[in-house]
């Protein structure tokens, strides 16, 4: 390469980069004000976190105590039960049942500080170990789930914003119908086709990697579908941005401009939502777990709803909360870090 060459090639480094957005300039702060300022913002995420799981647990609290009949009752299994005189006493002496309400609230309280979430009627066994025998499962689906939707969304946006007008069109109108189908009509078309007529995946209570396709598939594809659409959109906005036809100036590829320069700007608003995906898949897996016959958290808290197992039922609520709140805490901190606008503002 000759000089000249060399040295023309130099304006276009540095238009590139002063066409880059904000988001990728450095702005600097003092080290201590960047500490602090992380700090703040992790402690206040913490903070928010414990008042809305102390709000899921007082609801709780009061949804006992405003069932029919006594708390006692609710604790020994519901209105159907017939508990034993003997089995009432014995929950009114753990519970505090006899006592004053802020006294019973404190006792209540006090015992989910210590992870004593009870003792599960149906199960016959703590709620804790109740937790601890399906939280794997659960844990296995949601995250699968949640990284097969972004593999999903990211892949499609990639393939098809701005590859034609019908190719879009396309590509976005099966990001709105998938974010509308209900999961579980979409988990028995699954079962149908892809298990039934197909054979290609077990039916129900299937384990390892084959077992685990189509419960994801039915959790992810929704998730898919509401991801896509923000990214899409993003994705269409980056792709006109100057920094980008600087890059093509350059001689980038298509592909690179895509993939290098594109997509990172585009997947931060779906960074977001993650908190708020995972907790819906967390949700959705109620529906998913009973439908391929999956042990798991969802599972398990259909268990103590129709069995009225009320300990069962307040312990995962509580856990998919935890679950939840920092889930929440997390994406918000990994947020900072992708985000060159937020990190830069911290510096």
């Amino acid at each position: 390469m000759t000089s000249a060459a060399a040295d023309s090639q130099v304006p276009d480094e540095g238009l590139a980069r002063a066409a880059e957005p904000a988001s990728e300039l450095a702005v600097g702060l003092p080290p201590g004000r960047s500490g602090r300022r992380r700090l703040r913002r992790v402690l206040s995420d913490v903070i928010g976190g414990v008042i809305v799981l102390w709000g899921a647990a007082t609801l709780t609290f009061v949804a006992v105590h405003l069932m029919p009949g006594s708390p006692a009752v609710a604790y020994a299994g519901g209105v159907g039960s017939h508990p034993s005189k003997s089995v009432l006493n014995a929950i009114i002496q753990e519970y505090g049942l006899n006592k004053p309400i802020i006294v019973q609230y404190l006792v209540y309280m006090g015992k989910l500080l210590h992870g004593n979430l009870g003792y599960s009627v149906s199960q016959q066994m703590p709620v804790s170990q109740v937790i601890a025998l399906n939280v794997g499962p659960t844990a296995e689906l949601t995250l699968g789930s949640l990284v097969l939707s972004w593999v999903l969304a990211v892949v499609w946006t990639v393939l098809t914003v701005r590859r034609g007008r019908i190719i879009s069109a396309i590509g976005s109108g099966i990001e709105v119908l998938t974010a509308s189908l209900p999961q579980y009509w979409l988990g028995i078309i699954l079962l149908e086709v892809l298990a039934f007529h197909l054979g290609l995946f077990p039916a129900t209570g299937g384990s390892g990697l084959q077992g685990l396709v189509l419960p994801s598939l039915t959790l992810a594809l929704p998730i898919a579908g509401f991801l896509g659409q923000i990214t899409r959109e993003e994705f269409e906005s980056a792709l006109e941005q100057p920094f980008v036809t600087s890059a093509r100036a350059r001689g980038m590829s298509d592909w690179g401009v895509r993939l290098r320069h594109a997509l990172r700007h585009a997947i931060l608003p779906g960074v977001t939502l993650s908190g708020w995906a995972l907790g819906a898949l967390i949700s959705g897996a109620v529906i998913v777990e009973s439908l391929f016959s999956r042990n798991g958290l969802g599972n398990t808290l259909l268990t103590g709803v129709t069995q009225q197992d009320m300990p069962l039922t307040i312990g995962v609520v509580l856990i998919v909360a935890v679950v939840y709140v920092v889930a929440t805490i997390l994406v918000d901190m990994v947020y900072q870090l992708v985000d060159p606008r937020l990190r830069s503002a911290g510096q």
